[in-house]
Formats: C-alpha cells, sequence, structure tokens
C-alpha cells in the first residue's frame, strides 16, 4: 500500500503485518481450534505489539558453548519469595505489576487473550492431556535479536493480572539464560538440573516472585546435551508434571530463537501453543516460513508483530486511558 495513503486508510497493524507476509488472518475458532498445516504454512496471526525500543534487542553472543567450558556448581534453591527488580523493569520498557494502563499492556491483553480462548477451546474439545499442553505456551522467534524474551517476559507479567490463574515463566533459553537477570532475580538451580537428574523435583526449583500468582523457572547449569535431555522420557514427564500438577497454572516457555539452536523444534513437541515474535523491522518471510516448519510439532502457532513504530497520537491505544488519577 502506497505510503501516501491517509493513516486512517491504512488498515490496521494486524491486516499490514498479514499484507508484509502475505499471510491472511485465520481467527481461532472456539469450539474446534485450527492445526496449522505444515504444507501450506499459514499460522494464525496474533495481535500485534506496537513499541519499538533497544531494549527488544537481545545481546549479540556466541551460541555454542565455549571449548572447555566447565559447568558451574549446582547452586542452592532460592528460599522464601524473590523480589523482582520494579525499577529494572521501568529502565527496560517493561510491564509495570499494578501500574497504570499503557499502550503496551493493552496490546499484551490482546495477545494473551487470544492464548486464553485457544486453551480453553482446546479444554472443551479434547482429553485431559490435551487440554493441560494447551496450557503450555512457547515463545520463540526465528532468529536472535528479534524480541522474544522481551515478548515472553511481558506476556507472563500480562497474565498474572488474571483472576483465576497461576503463572510460571520458564527460562528455557538454556544457551543464553536471560529471564533472571532481566527480572532481577538471583541464579539458581532449574529446569536443566531436573532434566539431567541432579535434582528430584523440579518444583523446588520454581522461584515464588513477589508479583501476585507470578513464578520463575530459571534454566539450570548449563552443559553440552540440553537438546538430547530435552528429547528424553524423563523431559516428556517433567514438563508434562508442570501443567498438570496444578490445574490453574499457565506454563510460558522462553525458548532459544528456532533457526539458531535445536531445543527450540523439540520443546514445540512438549507444549500445545508457540507464540512466534516477528520483528517487523528484521524478519523476513523466508526466515518465518522455515521457523514455523521447524516448531511444526506444535498443533496452534500464532504470530505476533514486534517493534512496530508508536506513535502516541494514533488510532490504537495513543491516547484513551491518558492520565489516571491517584
Amino acid at each position: 500500500m502506497n505510503d501516501e495513503t491517509p493513516r486512517r486508510y491504512r488498515g490496521s497493524l494486524i491486516e499490514r503485518a498479514a499484507e508484509q507476509f502475505h499471510f491472511a488472518p485465520q481467527p481461532v475458532q472456539p469450539a474446534q481450534p485450527t492445526a496449522v498445516d505444515p504444507e501450506i504454512v499459514q499460522p494464525d496471526i496474533a495481535p500485534v505489539m506496537e513499541p519499538i525500543a533497544e531494549w527488544t534487542a537481545e545481546p549479540v553472543e556466541a551460541w555454542a558453548d565455549e571449548p572447555g567450558f566447565v559447568p558451574e556448581s549446582v547452586l542452592q534453591p532460592i528460599e522464601g519469595i524473590a523480589a523482582i527488580d520494579r525499577e529494572l523493569l521501568r529502565e527496560s520498557g517493561m510491564l509495570l505489576p499494578g501500574g497504570p494502563v499503557t499502550p503496551l499492556a493493552e496490546e499484551f491483553r490482546m495477545v494473551k487473550r487470544q492464548l486464553l480462548l485457544t486453551a480453553r477451546a482446546v479444554a472443551a474439545g479434547s482429553d485431559a492431556k490435551a487440554a493441560d499442553r494447551a496450557r503450555m505456551i512457547l515463545v520463540c522467534s526465528a532468529k536472535p535479536n528479534e524480541g522474544k524474551t522481551f515478548c515472553a517476559i511481558n506476556l507472563a507479567l500480562s497474565m498474572a493480572a488474571e483472576k483465576d490463574m497461576e503463572i510460571l515463566l520458564v527460562d528455557a533459553d538454556f544457551a543464553k539464560p536471560d529471564v533472571l537477570a532481566r527480572l532481577g532475580l538471583p541464579k539458581g538451580p532449574g529446569l536443566l538440573d531436573a532434566l539431567s537428574g541432579a535434582v528430584d523435583d523440579v518444583e523446588d526449583c520454581i522461584v515464588e516472585t513477589d508479583v501476585p500468582q507470578l513464578s520463575v523457572l530459571p534454566a539450570g547449569t548449563r552443559t553440552n546435551s540440553d537438546t538430547e535431555l530435552l528429547a528424553s522420557d524423563r523431559a516428556r514427564a517433567i514438563l508434562d508434571g508442570l501443567a498438570a500438577a496444578n490445574p490453574r497454572r499457565i506454563v510460558i516457555f522462553d525458548s532459544p530463537p528456532a533457526l539458531a539452536a535445536s531445543p527450540a523444534s523439540v520443546l514445540a513437541l512438549h507444549v500445545g501453543q508457540a507464540m512466534l515474535v516477528v520483528r517487523a523491522d528484521a524478519t523476513s518471510e523466508g526466515d518465518l516460513r522455515e521457523a514455523v516448519q521447524l516448531l511444526d510439532g506444535c498443533e496452534h502457532i500464532q504470530l505476533v508483530l514486534n517493534s512496530v513504530s508508536f506513535q502516541p497520537g494514533g488510532r490504537r491505544f495513543g491516547s484513551y486511558y491518558g492520565e489516571m488519577d491517584a
């Protein structure tokens, strides 16, 4: 569409994203969720993320373990309730728990609602095992620097505001675990320790935070066999158990990029939904289609368009709420 076309005739960001990547929006039918056809590769398109900022870009580092890398010693579990650093969230442009309603908060309300609707639709028409997996959501991207950790954390913070559920945010980006650092939380044993057998019960590694209804599961002690551990029978039992242990729990996995590290495609086999973050100014259509194919072990894949320029005077949540009285 010509950039000179008046803004009100350009269509929504979802429509423009669909036009850019040649995907037709396919809303989820609550009664019968639509599976992704790996031959056609036309995933549903979830509501759009708007803000563009430096913090959406993840640091560029080597993905393979350095030669001679020695895993850090097993850490002691974090005891008590861990405090999330609100100032760190503010500096990073994240959602603030209990903070005012912002355009970013509204965007994530739309994103989470689509995921929750899919989970409920699957629960209504499937067996208990499928319903449990529908409450496990993989947040991924095609390549690094596309904002998937930013989106995973904000999605968890937004979902934690729901009244009838508990959120478990899992740092499953084993090569570059970043969730704890972004939240200002100390290191502790995590998922890899449970998968390797160093920790008997994965629930012992879960860190309860001072944000109501939000807990975090660290990545754990690094290893050179993370993909093999994820593909094991023990992993299937542990990951299925995360959702089965609590019917109110939504499990959100921050995974490595699909085209940069193999664990993403293996994790997709364990979850019921995948949210693929597409960076508006970086992700190519070819990368997007290849990433979707790698994640096709997950039945329900949706796209989120990230890093779209935000204009406060625009028509998407720009000025509706305004300033709220104290």
